[in-house]
């Protein structure tokens, strides 16, 4: 049996009307499941539970042997000194923390019944795993509608507050400067995907505020990117780099970090450097811009250009721009200062992304009118459909209950 089964039979309860006792006999009731944590630490927590009639609130665990708690190193770890339950399938040894005191351990009694389950896991995983098709694929063709409003509506939420802990930690990073953190997210997606890292690597490699001593010449502002980059091919633009190298003390990066197989001329690394190189040339004061503007047009023509030199962004790449830097940085301001932004109405007047993932949707019977549909679909599976987090998902819990009705 997966872990995520387990997870679901008790966030679900049902364990209700069985009788839970500890492993040494002591009677257990559950008051709260608790709150389901998605990050490093316990799997629940702000539990609540009785044992033997005394009432706790903290932390529970849940894994499939007890055994797993030692593999996992949780008895070295004081994060898991709150556990208040060791949740099991099988008990087959006692656990204790990193103070040595022991946990108390419950063996889950549910339905035997709720295996199916585990089967339908199984069912779902393997034809993921063989055809690269998402596992409920033929349930959503004859009733695509189980993908609820209201799931996207969530799903993009929770695109969005993924998106603002990306940012979170670029704050960090630049010690809580909005205008390098933009940056670095901005060069970031400049990559397109296929040399995102890369880009990010070089904007961590060049601080912005080396960038703004020379933002009035675009030729010393290109060369100091593309010399950075390792991609300089021109020697005029070699020669002002090793005199900015010399003067900031720079070192660049490896050139072959950066993909160029299989790539449209268009999506080079070195035209996107210097559409980077464009961008940071025209606009001073680019975040304060982002910042006080909610109209689309006004948004989209910020990355717009005439000059011949370089050639112009597309809209579709403008789109992606917005979509994963304006519109998360938009709704992270807003949050931070206890605000909010009303992220998902502008990303309803974004067109709608293409790619292999969004096609399948579409194959699926959903409907994609706009990029507020496409995030919350590319959420979906990514988070859902790839790591096979069919229980956690809700038209995965409309298939259980489904077979649950058919048993009982």
């Amino acid at each position: 049996m997966p872990e995520i089964i387990l997870h679901y039979i008790w966030e679900h309860c049902l364990w209700a009307g069985y009788d839970q006792t500890t492993t040494d006999g002591r009677k257990v009731e559950i008051l709260s499941v608790g709150e389901h944590n998605r990050d490093a630490g316990p799997d629940y927590s702000h539990a609540r539970i009785r044992i033997d009639g005394h009432e706790w609130v903290g932390n529970i665990e849940i894994h499939v042997c007890s055994s797993d708690w030692v593999k996992h190193h949780h008895h070295l770890d004081k994060a898991y000194d709150s556990v208040i339950l060791h949740v099991v399938r099988t008990a087959d040894k006692p656990v204790y923390n990193s103070r040595g005191e022991l946990i108390p351990q419950c063996e889950l009694r549910y339905p035997v019944e709720k295996d199916y389950l585990t089967e339908w896991f199984h069912t779902a995983q393997q034809m993921d795993s063989a055809t690269g098709r998402i596992g409920c694929a033929e349930r959503l063709i004859h009733d695509p509608s189980l993908i609820s409003d209201g799931w996207r509506k969530s799903l993009l939420h929770k695109r969005l507050e993924c998106k603002k802990a990306s940012i979170d930690r670029l704050l960090e990073i630049t010690k809580g400067s909005w205008a390098h953190a933009l940056y670095i997210s901005l060069a970031r997606n400049f990559g397109f995907h296929t040399n995102s890292l890369p880009f990010e690597q070089l904007a961590i490699n060049t601080p912005l505020s080396y960038l703004q001593k020379h933002r009035n010449s675009l030729f010393q502002l290109t060369a100091m990117l593309m010399g950075q980059a390792g991609l300089i091919g021109d020697e005029k633009l070699r020669k002002e780099y090793e005199f900015l190298r010399t003067k900031f003390s720079l070192t660049p990066l490896e050139p072959s970090i950066w993909k160029h197989a299989r790539m449209r001329p268009q999506n080079s690394p070195e035209l996107r450097i210097r559409q980077f190189a464009q961008l940071l040339y025209q606009s001073e004061g680019l975040f304060s811009k982002i910042l006080d503007s909610d109209d689309i047009k006004d948004l989209v023509r910020l990355f717009e250009w005439t000059e011949d030199n370089v050639p112009p962004l597309g809209r579709s790449s403008i789109d992606i721009l917005l979509i994963n830097t304006v519109i998360p940085y938009k709704y992270a301001y807003a949050i931070h200062r206890n605000g909010y932004w009303d992220a998902s109405t502008m990303m309803e007047k974004i067109s709608a992304e293409n790619n292999t993932i969004i096609r399948q949707w579409r194959v699926l019977g959903q409907e994609v009118k706009n990029a507020a549909d496409t995030q919350a679909l590319l959420h979906l599976y990514q988070n859902y459909c790839q790591h096979h987090e069919c229980i956690n998902c809700e038209v995965g819990y409309q298939i259980f209950q489904d077979r649950q009705l058919k048993l009982f």
